[in-house]
């Protein structure tokens, strides 16, 4: 991969896609599916990503290459765009399937024009007629297609005409072109019909496409992280100015999309595949999740890791105030996440605190005091509060903790730091500074929120605002 380079055709080919709007999935249409969704179903969530996943790449790279004051020379920054560029590039060579007029007919109906197959001069005559109108097609959650000309939008706004592009494109660009129409996730398809091979076969080849660029991403948060410092400190900056905090919250945001929509499908074509199908999960998204189980198994998570970094067998315990039998409807990977990354945060600062006031004494002969978690259920939040005696954070320091790479840990994140034994990405326990803003994004993802509120001599608390709706679509950014 150290030798691959982007070339000048696949450039263009990306930028021309990063003109394009993405389109949004809330987490109740991707529950639509069910536990048992069928072939069918299935090849509209995988012809979705492979048709949605470009766009969003492309906006990442084209904003990789232009970072200001340098910073996208940075090779790590370079590696990042080069690895979605590759992913980009892998899901363009995706080949459309072979499908009969009839399979069509069934899997599309009245929605061929949105795969970009064949249509009739009637159709062209209709979408002429649209495009002079300047009409609106209004889709699922809310997404609009504005149809306007050339002219005015295409090359001034993010949001010009997919449909515009798919009319005015030349022949040299061709062979890059994948249809491209309205989109939608889900898409309820006949269950009394058996599939053909071609729709089988296409969906098992995404899944295989996915998982390999799923795995390619593993690194990106750190990989990204290190590019970022290196260039903080040649540029002599003690801390990152809003633009680039800005930048790194859209890169972010934009990355845990990007994560849940192909980790969604892989999972729901592998439970199918498998005949793994499980009455509480569609794909990743848990129907019923426990939130006193997940709790629990973040705490031991948490402060396993804690006793390897500090070398010890005594670390803080922790208790839990949560009904057992609360559940809702969420993603476990993502809450995993956040209550991992708060926690740790919470055990790290409770030793470090009274191993300052026990001078001298072992941090196994320590006495901690429990850190508290509280779980609340309202009618539109969950919400779970995480309390430390850990010393608090000074106020002047409150609004860092929001930006990037602002750690108290003294020892810097190296790449080799975050190499398991069998040179697999592994979280760092801490300095890499992310944890916080980036749990704050997985939690508003899905309109949920984190907050701080700290007394500095004492001790945190942190709440985790989880929404209870399910309705809101992705902040696509």
């Amino acid at each position: 991969m150290s030798q691959w380079k982007i070339s000048e055709a696949l450039r263009q080919q990306i930028y021309k896609y990063a003109k394009l709007p993405q389109t949004g999935v809330s987490l109740r249409q991707m529950v639509q599916f069910g536990p048992r969704p069928n072939q069918g179903t299935l090849f509209h969530a995988s012809y979705f990503a492979v048709h949605e996943l470009p766009i969003r790449l492309s906006h990442r790279v084209r904003e990789l290459e232009n970072l200001p004051h340098g910073l996208s020379e940075e090779p790590s920054i370079k590696l990042v765009r080069d690895w979605y560029a590759i992913s980009f590039e892998e899901l363009m060579a995706v080949k459309e399937p072979n499908l009969t007029e009839e399979m069509k007919e069934i899997l599309l109906k009245d929605r061929k024009d949105e795969f970009g197959w064949e249509k009739s001069p009637a159709d062209h005559e209709r979408r002429r007629a649209a495009k002079r109108r300047k009409e609106f097609i209004f889709e699922d959650d809310g997404i609009v297609i504005d149809r306007r000309n050339k002219d005015s939008a295409l090359e001034k706004d993010d949001s010009a005409s997919i449909i515009e592009v798919e009319d005015t494109k030349s022949h040299e660009e061709s062979e890059f072109e994948k249809p491209i129409g309205l989109k939608t996730y889900f898409q309820r398809c006949p269950n009394d019909i058996v599939y053909p091979k071609e729709v089988i076969d296409y969906n098992i080849n995404v899944t295989k496409v996915l998982t390999k660029i799923k795995r390619r991403h593993d690194a990106t948060v750190s990989t990204l992280a290190t590019g970022v410092q290196n260039w903080k400190q040649k540029q002599n900056h003690k801390y990152l100015n809003s633009p680039i905090n800005q930048f790194l919250d859209r890169f972010y945001m934009s990355r845990i999309g990007i994560r849940m929509l192909i980790g969604q499908t892989i999972a729901l074509n592998q439970q199918a595949q498998r005949n793994m199908q499980n009455d509480d999960y569609v794909g990743i998204i848990c129907l019923h999740c426990n939130i006193k189980e997940i709790i629990e198994d973040a705490v031991d998570a948490a402060r396993f890791a804690c006793e390897e970094h500090f070398n010890t067998m005594e670390v803080p315990k922790v208790q839990l105030y949560c009904p057992s039998d609360l559940t809702f409807r969420y993603v476990p990977g993502h809450l995993v996440h956040m209550l991992f990354e708060t926690l740790k945060n919470s055990l790290r600062a409770t030793i470090e605190h009274h191993s300052k006031l026990n001078p001298g004494v072992p941090l196994d002969d320590i006495e901690y005091p429990p850190i508290k978690i509280i779980v609340a259920k309202g009618d539109e939040d969950i919400t779970i509060k995480i309390s430390d005696e850990g010393g608090g954070i000074p106020r002047s320091a409150i609004p860092l903790v929001w930006t990037y790479f602002y750690t108290s840990a003294e020892k810097q994140i190296k790449e080799d730091d975050m190499l398991d034994v069998t040179n697999n990405y592994r979280a760092p326990f801490m300095g890499l500074g992310v944890g916080l803003p980036h749990s704050r994004l997985y939690a508003r993802y899905f309109s949920g929120d984190l907050k701080l509120i700290s007394m500095e001599g004492y001790g945190t608390d942190v709440y985790l605002h989880l929404n209870r709706l399910s309705s809101s679509s992705e902040p696509l950014q």
